[in-house]
């Protein structure tokens, strides 16, 4: 064999991304079989937020052995079957991205397909009467789906929302019954390799000095491995996605919580709503090139359906990634390894991602460079896809009411992306690159919501008559509403289901 197997591995920091990556790691090397030490200080604070999340969730808590409804008591969660969003596109405006399709294919077609033949006729019923997650929504309804549908047709996914820092701790209670090591302490030096350039050890405030055979850095925005010993580089995407502020605060409860996510589109930005069961987060994420701290501020406070709780708190980010995610004996995982503005939910997803691939990938003492590269091509190509999704939502904008939406439908985007909204403007169709996270459905869904109707319908629509079209269109949207108004509110499931003592 070449190289020895890694004993030792060190999380630099906590939070969601240290605790995730070091349960993940606990739980794919059973027996204690790998040295798992996460470093944290209580004197640096996290980004604890309200936060919400994509499907993919569901899969880490299977592998953890995680139990959902403790999961959800533990962190006031609540849950989640995709995003509305409000004024983006044009003023006036809304549509829904949820998590399902718009039906079965039909005659092998996208229902998507069969829809613009339809609208092309004069019916303007919205692509959201064809989606489940949308039904359920618009009623603040919810169900667990049986993991045997008995009708696919009426199929959907759901994610979740909970509170950030309470998350953190019950991953922290997971790792450590796994194994995981925890230390207290504040790193002050990350001396390297004289020869190989790579970490040697950290060393702590009160001159604690500690090694592994592998790092991975969860250090937040600070980078304080990958970027500040290793200097690794950082990828600026400003220039596609402009926001680099936000705004978070919490309010008050004062209605059933919504089964979605909420996005409203502002003048320079836009101002997130996120349901848990003892508060609603809120937050307004914004271009400071646009608008004063203090404006965004007043902003979001005005926009509040209930009174603040606490002060509002700002932060500060650079929309890009690390040129390398994984360098010499270093992983970045979560904020340390990129940042992306969280419109689309995806923060935990990379985390997740990132922690299951290194598993994936995981290393023996010789780093293999040919297995890192590979790692980062993976890990960089995931990103991307993503950047592009979220750059759909600005770049499309029709809005000429302020010069941050005027500017966002003047900017060049990238080649794949570009490609994607041309072919679909002109077939419906949307390619897929590897290592898309976003699929067909979802593809439609924002570029349908912000104004991007093809040209014309693939031809095979044509080969359905037209009424027995109209007459399968019609029945679908009966059965979803009658699924959905079937099913308890959304508030009545989590009271039986979920109810966290403090809620």
């Amino acid at each position: 064999m070449s190289g020895e197997a890694i004993q030792s591995v060190l999380i630099v920091g906590g939070g969601t991304a240290g605790w995730m990556t070091a349960a993940a790691l606990a739980r794919a090397f059973p027996h204690r079989s790998l040295r798992i030490t996460l470093v944290e200080s209580e004197e640096i604070g996290i980004v604890g937020v309200g936060e919400a999340t994509v499907p993919i969730l569901q899969q880490l808590n299977r592998f953890l052995g995680v139990d959902e409804r403790e999961f959800l008591k533990a962190t006031h969660g609540t849950y989640k079957l995709g995003i509305e969003f409000r004024e983006w596109g044009q003023q006036g405006t809304h549509f829904f991205h949820g998590f399902g399709d718009y039906g079965p294919l039909i005659q092998g077609m996208q229902p998507h397909q069969h829809w613009l033949k339809l609208r092309e006729l004069g019916d303007r019923s919205p692509i959201d009467d064809y989606s489940m997650p949308s039904a359920m929504a618009r009623r603040g309804r919810f169900a667990i789906p049986p993991a045997t549908a008995q009708n696919p047709a009426i199929s959907f996914n759901y994610a979740f929302h909970f509170d950030a820092s309470l998350y953190g701790r019950f991953l922290r209670s997971c790792a450590e019954a796994l194994g995981v090591e925890r230390v207290e302490g504040k790193i002050v030096d990350v001396p390297l390799h004289p020869e190989s350039g790579s970490i040697d050890h950290v060393t702590l405030a009160d001159g604690r000095e500690l090694s592994a055979d592998l790092f991975v850095d969860c250090s937040g925005f600070r980078g304080l491995l990958i970027e500040q010993a290793l200097e690794t580089g950082y990828d600026d995407w400003r220039h596609w996605l402009p926001c680099d502020s936000a705004i978070a605060v919490g309010s008050e409860v004062t209605s059933a919580p919504t089964p979605f996510t909420r996005s409203t589109a502002q003048r320079a930005g836009w101002q997130w709503r996120i349901p848990l069961q003892h508060r609603v987060g809120n937050g307004h994420v914004y271009s400071s090139a646009f608008i004063s701290d203090d404006e965004a501020a007043d902003t979001l406070l005005e926009n509040l359906e209930s009174k603040p709780i606490g002060e509002p708190r700002l932060l500060r980010f650079t929309a890009g990634r690390r040129k390398k995610m994984w360098n010499k004996n270093c992983v970045a995982v979560g904020l340390a390894a990129g940042f992306m503005e969280p419109l689309e939910s995806t923060s935990i997803q990379l985390i997740q991602s990132a922690a299951v691939r290194l598993i994936d990938y995981f290393p023996r003492r010789g780093f293999d460079s040919v297995a890192i590269d590979e790692y980062n091509r993976v890990t960089a190509n995931e990103h991307e896809r993503i950047r592009d999704f979220l750059i759909a939502h600005y770049c499309l904008s029709q809005r000429t009411d302020h010069d941050f939406w005027k500017e966002c439908a003047a900017s060049a985007v990238p080649d794949t992306l570009k490609h994607k909204i041309e072919l679909f403007a002109a077939t419906g169709k949307v390619p897929l690159y590897s290592e898309e996270s976003y699929q067909e459905p979802s593809w439609v869904a924002i570029l349908l919501g912000n104004g991007v109707l093809p040209k014309s319908y693939h031809p095979f629509v044509d080969y359905i008559p037209t009424d027995e079209l109209r007459r399968m269109f019609r029945e679908r949207r009966g059965e979803l509403v009658r699924a959905a108004e079937s099913m308890p509110t959304h508030e009545a499931f989590i009271e039986r289901f979920c109810l966290a003592q403090a809620a």
